[in-house]
């Protein structure tokens, strides 16, 4: 599909991070964005920064995401790229030792049911409410090319450790999604990917640097080559290759340094 000025493009998580880089990748394109985040502050800053817009949406609520989706098309256009990096989880083993209460306890159903809200379901509800706009706009290309909408899953999806219970089945879910979904879009010309970045140098992950220097060192020893954590810019390019590459579909592509996790 190729990109060009003025189409549009809607990133959710797009305030921070892999959604941040991702927002500035097609910004520079020419493609007008809108940051779907629920941090006001830093979202507006970076949609003005790139020439975007910024809506304050709530992808566990799905009156927030559809208003996101009308505010931003009103904005802007329909969307013919989504990519979707927020999301919201818990961490916890499935039983683990309460030492307050000396005794074992399970990781409640509710915590789980928050996660998949968080990230399974929140997934299925952006690609869905995407490509339903995207199905009643005109191809963009001689293949009949409506759209492509990118998930983002995990390494966890497929090396999930110990105390990622919630996260790693959960991101496994989302692999889970792009292949059925992808057929069920086909004859809409509309393609589903999702992405699995391993270890990356995000906001939360580079405040590791200065709290726990050892810890950060061993983190970026642990990765076979290059040995160090990803660039928000790398998974960007992933992404713009992605959307530009109408022969990719029904995938799901691991962006890792060749790193498979341990148990811990």
């Amino acid at each position: 599909m190729k990109l060009h000025s003025g189409m549009a493009a809607v990133v959710t998580g797009g305030a921070s991070g892999l959604g941040r880089a991702s927002a500035t990748a097609l910004a520079e394109a020419g493609l007008k964005v809108a940051i779907f985040d629920v941090n006001d502050e830093d979202g507006e800053a970076h949609a003005q920064a790139i020439g975007g817009t910024f809506h304050h949406v709530d992808i566990t609520s799905e009156d927030s995401v559809v208003a996101g989706f009308e505010s931003a098309r009103s904005a802007n256009g329909q969307e013919r790229v989504t990519v979707h990096c927020a999301m919201t989880s818990k961490r916890g083993k499935t039983i683990g030792f309460d030492k307050e209460n000396g005794g074992y306890r399970r990781l409640s159903t509710e915590d789980y049911a928050f996660g998949a809200e968080g990230i399974l379901t929140s997934s299925y509800r952006v690609a869905s409410l995407s490509a339903l706009g995207m199905a009643n706009a005109e191809p963009v290309n001689d293949d009949g090319e409506r759209g492509a909408i990118i998930l983002t899953a995990s390494v966890a999806a497929q090396d999930g450790q110990i105390g990622q219970v919630i996260y790693g089945s959960c991101k496994a879910g989302v692999n889970g999604l792009v292949l059925p979904m992808a057929r069920d879009l086909m004859n809409l010309g509309i393609r589903v990917n999702s992405v699995m970045p391993g270890i990356f140098a995000t906001p939360l992950m580079l405040g590791m640097k200065d709290r726990n220097p050892v810890m950060w060192d061993q983190l970026n020893a642990s990765v076979p080559f290059p040995k160090r954590l990803g660039e928000p810019e790398e998974f960007a390019s992933l992404i713009m290759e992605i959307a530009r590459n109408s022969y990719l579909n029904g995938h799901q592509f691991r962006l890792d340094g060749a790193i498979r996790m341990p148990p811990k």
